[in-house]
Order: C-alpha cells, then structure tokens, then sequence
C-alpha cells in the first residue's frame, strides 16, 4: 500500500535496501564479490555488507559502483535514501 505525501507526491511504504539491486546486479552479469571488491577497491567486508542490508551505500562508495557497474552513483544514493527514509517511517510507527 502507498500513501500520498504532503505534497501529493507518491509515497511508497516499503523500500528495498541497496543491497539487493547491487546483489541481482552481480548476479545477472556473473560477477563475484569479491570481483567487484578487487574492481571498485572497496573492502570486501563492505561489499558483504551493503549486500547482506547491513551497511548503507555512501557517496564514495556509489561513485565507485557507478565507474565499475556503469549505473549512475545518484542511482545508488537515492536508493539508499530512500532506504532510510522508509526504516525511519517504521520506526516512526512503531513507537506510536
């Protein structure tokens, strides 16, 4: 279900994390992790993360994925946001 913002904008109740349209990336192209931690020079330990949902996408890191992966870094990062936004509108809910 989805509600109508303030400003009459959709607002979706459910996000997905980075993580998962980083991992269905990989996948469809037949790359490892640990590839594309070689690739960008991230640590793996972060690429298992954001895959795992358990560590965010940053700046830096979206301007790596968008050099190696050809999908644009404001890509990742509104992904993210909106990530955040939605884990914020729970936690909202469920302290009310």
């Amino acid at each position: 279900m989805a509600t109508s913002g303030k400003s009459g904008d959709w607002c979706p109740d459910w996000a997905t994390h980075p993580g998962e349209h980083l991992e269905e990336l990989l996948r469809t192209r037949r790359w490892t992790d640990e590839g594309l931690a070689r690739t960008t020079g991230l640590p793996l330990d972060l690429i298992r993360g954001v895959i795992a949902g358990t560590r965010p996408v940053t700046p830096e890191m979206a301007q790596r994925l968008e050099r190696v992966l050809d999908l644009k870094a404001s890509v990742w990062i509104n992904l993210q946001a909106n990530w955040d936004a939605a884990q914020r509108r729970t936690e909202k809910t469920a302290a009310a």
